[in-house]
């Protein structure tokens, strides 16, 4: 286990019980429980420059991504984003405030996300610029968490991955429509986003929901730029910043929404939820432990 995740178990251990705090560290946002009966959801990401995004990335993407990795929290919960606080950090003498807040306010302005607010500053070190997200679910409606996984649930996820870095990481589309979409047609047990790759992330709803899970090999989808690659295939698993959505549901419902996606919602019937190992199974018949191998945050 990585320090970062060592630190989030330390932490959740530390935080003290709530009636109003449904989900703490530990889900891809905190769940807060309204007296009206709707939930709010609350994220937010941290984005360093020379390690999220290259230093000479275009500003407008480098915005646009810190609001998108937020926004896909939110989906992987099944919520609804509404409102962001922005606080960053600007290398002393660099021209970017503005081309960075454009892309910020293109993305909102395209999910209907209202920026709130937030802190600007400046210092002689690279850019980092945080956003914290706030989300909703109606009443009744329940968040889709990593700790729902049944044995016998099919595992899916909603585009291809691998080869982030040649331009995706930057530019992706947070699958928020496409959650909406999975949350009126079928019933989720678990999901994530993918962002710290495939491998690492499954292994995230598998330890949450005590389960082990079968991955197909060739059933992974592959982005284009990586499809031809020797190594593509791990790539797939551990390149990260993919942002799709990896959920679990029962095997029935998979095959409807496999056979009927929503609208607009692109579907891979990548592996099954088993009792305890985990395994990747090639087309010959050969297994070999899937080890969470991925992006990690904290070394």
């Amino acid at each position: 286990m990585s320090y970062e995740f060592e630190l989030i178990n330390k932490l959740r251990q530390q935080l003290s019980g709530s009636v109003s705090l449904r989900v703490g560290p530990g889900d891809d946002t905190a769940v807060v429980q309204c007296s009206d009966g709707t939930c709010e959801l609350l994220a937010a990401d941290m984005l360093l420059g020379g390690v999220h995004f290259e230093p000479d990335a275009d500003p407008r993407l480098i915005g646009r991504k810190a609001l998108a990795v937020n926004l896909s929290d939110i989906a992987a919960m099944g919520g609804t984003p509404k409102s962001v606080l922005i606080s960053v950090a600007l290398p002393k003498g660099a021209d970017i405030a503005e081309p960075l807040h454009d892309g910020l306010f293109e993305l909102a302005r395209e999910f209907d996300v209202q920026i709130a607010g937030g802190d600007t500053n400046s210092w002689d070190g690279p850019l980092v610029i945080n956003v914290a997200v706030t989300g909703e679910l109606a009443a009744g409606e329940e968040p889709f968490l990593r700790s729902g996984a049944k044995v016998g649930d099919w595992i899916c996820c909603t585009g291809p991955l691998g080869g982030s870095i040649d331009g995706h990481h930057l530019s992706f589309t947070p699958r928020v429509l496409e959650a909406l979409s999975l949350r009126d047609a079928t019933t989720v047990s678990s999901m994530i986003d993918i962002s710290d790759g495939l491998a690492s992330d499954l292994h995230h709803i598998l330890t949450e929901s005590k389960v082990g899970a079968e991955l197909y090999a060739d059933r992974i989808p592959l982005r284009d730029n990586i499809a031809s690659a020797p190594d593509a295939l791990q790539r797939a698993l551990g390149d990260g910043e993919d942002f799709e959505l990896l959920f679990t549901a029962p095997s029935a419902a998979c095959q409807s929404l496999l056979a009927e996606p929503p609208a607009g919602c692109q579907l891979f019937h990548v592996g099954k939820i088993v009792q305890s190992e985990t395994t990747l199974i090639h087309p010959s018949g050969d297994r070999e432990d899937l080890k969470p191998t991925g992006w990690q945050h904290c070394l």
